[in-house]
């Protein structure tokens, strides 16, 4: 008898697990007949772009858009189907079909989300993957253009520039992001100093709810609209295209591009640094990347940190700015560089040798194979003696691992905007965001909680020096250690709010109001999706 109850936990599991696989199976079935009743002639037959497991494209088409193999292992949960919609009426049908069969939706643009909630679940779940989602339509002389969320940023570059070299749109430095992310999240960039986030140039948006009702900005009104610019994705319903205003660029910038090391008193002109940056004219991009280095296989390793800069004008007008303003950099005329735009994005990507049709490749890395990335935003100087405390952390990281800290000036048009006006409100009195990033090869997975608890040690000694109650983070680079919902998605407004003030600050009350109206049932939801009032 004991023998039995010892078994009986097992059995319990067991059962469930096996029920779980039923009702998967089941829906999974139920859900693919609900798709084809959509699409009864074949022309337009939906069938064309679903995959299920036993389809030999269903790997390659999951696996074409994972950007951190932390979640392509064998143990990650899998989408029971996915579906690359071409058209909106396969995007309607996939969601009233995943609604009516309890499945949940998970949207993929460019498939950055750091902690792969764009194609990951803890339940049964489809992927609708906007991948051929992506044109771009360019209008010079209105200074516009409709963008799909399944373009990235780099082909919204090169498709402007086609058309004129002196419009662009304010987009992100790491040019692959798919759009439906990035603008979601607010997208901050190369041009957040001058011209604010990608979101608060968004004029309008072709949206579909948890309805499949096909919304623009006048028939969504202007509260879903605020909120689905940097409210975060997968909360609403889903975005298919952006229309964003245009704005003026000189046809050519200049460029820096310097290392220091510690022995190079790094230490000091870092600690210099922010109280340049934030304060440099709105056309100046100012950023510094912080990383253990080694000059030769002899030499010890220490600490690099490199200033580098993009700057809207000529080299006659950045390098007296310079030397005005950080002259302690020592940078000597020989350091600026004056290029296009386009090259420009390359060059502070570290892609200088490649040609603009880079820019499309939406495949390319630009982040190692796996990786966790944490974010603060400063308000106030880090000491100097806080800084130094930063180095024995870097230098204790293996060779192997790519550790480092990235320092993006804020400052400019991010003080002017008014931190209410988009959900994004990371604005006024806010010197520098930083970003905090360890990335290893796959193989090394085995031994990703070593490098993970690296990370939370190291952004727990910033603490102390960084915003505070609450200490702020960036949406578009999604922590899951900050709160979360339940796997499934459901959260209390209690719950939600632990990570949702770090993200939005008040803003999250207004959120949760907007999705309360627009989505009560709480279809659309992942583990740190907005949740309605009463769930």
């Amino acid at each position: 008898m004991k023998s039995l109850y010892r078994s009986l936990p097992l059995l319990f599991v067991v059962v469930c697990s096996l029920s779980w696989v039923n009702v998967s199976a089941k829906s999974h079935d139920n859900f693919l007949d609900c798709l084809s009743s959509y699409h009864p002639d074949e022309s337009s037959s939906i069938s064309k772009v679903t995959y299920t497991e036993t389809n030999s494209s269903y790997s390659p088409v999951l696996e074409s858009s994972i950007r951190n193999h932390r979640f392509s292992t064998p143990n990650t949960p899998k989408p029971l189907v996915i579906v690359t919609p071409l058209n909106i009426s396969h995007v309607q049908a996939t969601i009233r079909c995943s609604k009516k069969h309890g499945l949940q939706i998970r949207t993929r643009s460019g498939g950055h989300d750091y902690e792969g909630l764009s194609y990951v679940s803890h339940v049964p779940f489809v992927v609708i993957d906007l991948v051929h989602f992506k044109s771009v339509e360019v209008d010079v002389e209105n200074e516009e253009v409709w963008v799909q969320s399944g373009a990235i940023v780099g082909e919204v570059y090169y498709r402007i520039n086609e058309r004129s070299t002196k419009l662009t749109f304010p987009g992100a430095f790491g040019y692959t992001v798919g759009m439906g992310g990035f603008i979601s999240g607010g997208g901050d960039g190369l041009l957040s100093r001058k011209y604010g986030l990608a979101a608060d140039n968004v004029i309008d948006a072709q949206f579909v709810d948890a309805s499949g009702r096909v919304l623009d900005r006048r028939s969504m009104g202007e509260d879903l609209f605020w909120a689905i610019r940097g409210g975060g994705g997968g909360s609403f319903g889903i975005v298919l295209s952006w229309k964003i205003k245009l704005v003026h660029v000189p046809s050519i910038v200049t460029v820096f591009s310097v290392g220091r090391t510690l022995e190079q008193n790094a230490t000091q002109l870092l600690h210099r640094w922010q109280y340049v940056a934030p304060n440099l004219p709105n056309d100046v991009y100012s950023l510094v990347a912080i990383s253990a280095w080694k000059a030769s296989e002899n030499e010890t390793r220490t600490v690099l940190v490199t200033f580098s800069s993009v700057f809207q004008g000529g080299a006659n007008e950045l390098i007296p700015l310079m030397q005005e303003r950080f002259p302690e950099l020592g940078l000597v005329k020989e350091d600026f560089i004056e290029m296009t735009r386009t090259e420009s994005v390359l060059f502070i990507n570290g892609l200088s040798n490649e040609t603009s049709e880079a820019l499309l490749e939406r495949n390319r890395s630009l982040l190692p194979p796996s990786f966790k990335s944490k974010s603060d935003f400063v308000h106030e100087p880090v000491p100097e003696i806080a800084l130094q405390g930063l180095w024995p952390q870097l230098l204790e990281v293996d060779e192997a691992i790519s550790a480092h800290q990235t320092f993006i000036a804020y400052g400019g048009m991010m003080d002017e905007i008014s931190e209410t006006e988009t959900p994004f409100p990371h604005r006024k009195g806010t010197l520098y965001k930083i970003h905090y990033n360890i990335g290893w090869q796959e193989e090394e997975n085995i031994r990703s909680q070593r490098y993970i608890s690296w990370m939370r040690k190291l952004y727990s000694y910033m603490g102390p020096f960084v915003s505070k109650s609450p200490r702020a983070a960036y949406v578009n680079y999604r922590d899951l250690d900050i709160g979360r919902n339940n796997d499934d998605g459901k959260a209390s407004y209690k719950q939600a709010s632990v990570w949702g003030r770090k993200y939005f600050k008040n803003n999250f009350d207004r959120l949760v109001s907007v999705k309360t109206k627009i989505d009560p049932e709480n279809f659309f939801k992942h583990e740190q999706s907005i949740p309605p009032h009463f769930h």
